[in-house]
């Protein structure tokens, strides 16, 4: 993960790299992917149980903030550390789902394998771009 060279916009950490009260940063969850509403809901759905969320999560850029500090979705998050994490993290998703997409065996086709690569290569690029 680069780092951020304009201070302003690096986010400021308190004592044991937790969020400091004055970061007015928006966040991104340190597993971004896989953490998603979605997932949740899959979860719940298949298991009958739905866990608790946390209070505090690890960031893309490593602090430890409160979960109503962060957001999965790309015109939200103002840190940019945490976009950069999350560009990598859809990024190397979408290269993992193709990859299992090909292999036999498989449980999804290499058409679906597609379609979620590429909607996670949408988000990379959303990720990407400051002018969300």
């Amino acid at each position: 993960m680069a780092h951020v060279a304009d201070s302003s916009y690096a986010p400021r950490r308190g004592e044991g790299g937790q969020m400091a009260g004055d970061d007015p940063h928006i966040h991104v969850e340190s597993a971004v992917v896989r953490r998603s509403a979605a997932v949740r809901d899959l979860m719940a759905s298949a298991f009958g149980l739905a866990a608790d969320l946390p209070s505090l999560v690890r960031t893309g850029c490593g602090l430890r903030v409160p979960y109503a500090m962060t957001s999965p979705r790309p015109d939200s998050v103002t840190c940019l550390a945490c976009r950069e994490h999350a560009q990598a993290e859809h990024l190397r998703f979408a290269d993992e789902v193709e990859h299992l997409g090909r292999m036999p065996g498989s449980t999804i086709t290499s058409e679906q394998a597609k379609l979620a690569a590429d909607k996670h290569r949408e988000l990379a690029k959303r990720f990407s771009s400051a002018d969300d």
